[in-house]
């Protein structure tokens, strides 16, 4: 029963099953399949945890030395827990993760030697490519259709583009993610570069918040990244859903009779995609001179010990440090402390599922670790961050956007403290 419980408390937790809950959210469809993944994580929670309490119970009863002496180990294992609970309030866990060194990274680096655990001459289901080494070719399928799109941009009579023929990446976005905005420098010098070639770039924008559904928002965020290559805006998530996409951002290489032939999810290995478009533009057409490789500086995170992601609406703060917030209006209070990669608020909010809205005296302080703090805020009002001495202010308007509250060229950490005036709407933190 704790097992189940517990599962159902930290199926957030998990990166696949976090994009599933947000994608629930954002569609406002809870449906089967969202509940049968809950109930999956909720036993795979709870199998280890019964097989340890019977294992415990047959050791406990067998062990002459274990009858003698149980009051004491009752004893020291019920200060174990207290010390455990203790350690997780104040985010102990998070800061041993910083510390201790990636004792993965031998293991990943055999794996990674091993070679393909896929045949990539064969075709393979759209998760298969994902796992199947980046730098190959493989055969993911025909292409499912771009379908259900509210509207183009960046397009002829804003009608949907014609790929015959074509090499097409399909790039899954948000205008409001930073790990997407890292990325899209690279797609538009690849469209850039080779579209006279044969290349076609659609931009699939799938929202993530509520107003990033709006398409002058959208519009206006892809003028803000320079995006020149077609948009289509995918509110309903019928083109993620026709992908059975499940990340931003993510990449699809189509080659020019239809076929998948790469897939590439989150950021990085640039060179790599860049290399295989080349491939197929010029498997396409042979006698085409492409141009020299485009030069665009891989931004990518290396941090192992960055903060993660932090919302900031009661649908998904899990990182606020008094606990669950509820929507309504309320007064905060800063405490004495607050815990590694938490945030606390002051003043009068109101709380709603996806954002905050700033009301008198209104502040955030964040404990973090990163390169680069951006807050994901919209409205019109005044930003204040204070950070390590150095105070900044930025003048918001408008439709949400990421406004970069820390910028540095290494990580650093500590305690961020920002001031917002009266009528903004702040929505997460994110990390570079």
């Amino acid at each position: 029963m704790l097992g189940l419980a517990l599962g159902a408390v930290y199926v957030p937790c998990a990166g696949p099953v976090l994009t599933a809950i947000a994608v629930a959210g954002a569609t406002g469809r809870i449906g089967v399949q969202t509940v049968l993944l809950t109930v999956a994580f909720a036993i795979g929670t709870a199998a280890p945890l019964l097989g340890f309490a019977l294992a415990g119970r047959r050791v406990a009863e067998r062990v002459r030395a274990f009858r003698r002496r149980q009051r004491g180990v009752q004893v020291v294992a019920g200060v174990v827990v207290i010390g455990l609970a203790v350690a997780l309030t104040f985010n102990v866990t998070d800061f041993l993760q910083r510390a201790v060194p990636d004792y993965t990274a031998a293991l990943n680096k055999v794996l990674d030697g091993a070679g393909p655990l896929l045949d990539p001459g064969r075709s393979q289901s759209l998760e298969e490519c994902a796992a199947l080494p980046s730098d190959q070719l493989a055969n993911c399928g025909m292409a499912p259709p771009i379908v259900g799109i509210d509207q183009w941009l960046n397009t002829a009579g804003a009608q949907p583009v014609d790929t015959t023929g074509k090499v097409v990446l399909v790039d899954f976005w948000a205008y409001s993610c930073i790990n997407c905005q890292r990325a899209i420098p690279h797609v538009q010098a690849w469209y850039s570069a080779y579209a006279a070639d044969g290349l076609e770039v659609i931009g699939v924008h799938t929202p993530e918040y509520a107003f990033e559904q709006v398409p002058d928002n959208v519009a206006a965020g892809a003028a803000r990244l320079h995006i020149t290559y077609p948009i289509a805006i995918d509110n309903e998530y019928a083109t993620w859903d026709s992908f059975t996409n499940d990340s931003w951002p993510a990449e699809y290489l189509i080659d020019a009779t239809g076929t998948i032939r790469h897939v590439a999810i989150g950021e990085g290995e640039y060179g790599v995609t860049e290399s295989l478009i080349r491939q197929l533009l010029t498997a396409a057409n042979p006698a085409v001179t492409l141009p020299s490789a485009t030069d665009v500086a891989d931004t990518t995170p290396t941090d192992t010990g960055q903060s993660p992601e932090t919302y900031l609406g009661a649908a998904r703060a899990q990182y606020f440090v008094d606990g669950p917030l509820s929507p309504g209006t309320a007064s905060f209070h800063y405490p004495e402390s607050i815990p590694a990669d938490a945030f606390a608020l002051n003043g009068t909010w109101t709380v709603s599922d996806e954002d905050l809205t700033s009301g008198p005296s209104a502040g955030i302080e964040l404990d973090f670790a990163a390169d680069d703090v951006y807050l994901d805020v919209g409205g019109t009002g005044t930003l204040t961050a204070h950070f390590a001495g150095h105070t900044s202010t930025y003048q918001v308007s408008g439709a949400p956007n990421i406004y970069p509250v820390v910028s540095g060229t290494q990580q650093v950490s500590g305690l961020l403290t920002i001031e917002l005036s009266p009528g903004l709407q702040a929505y997460s933190f994110t990390f570079g």
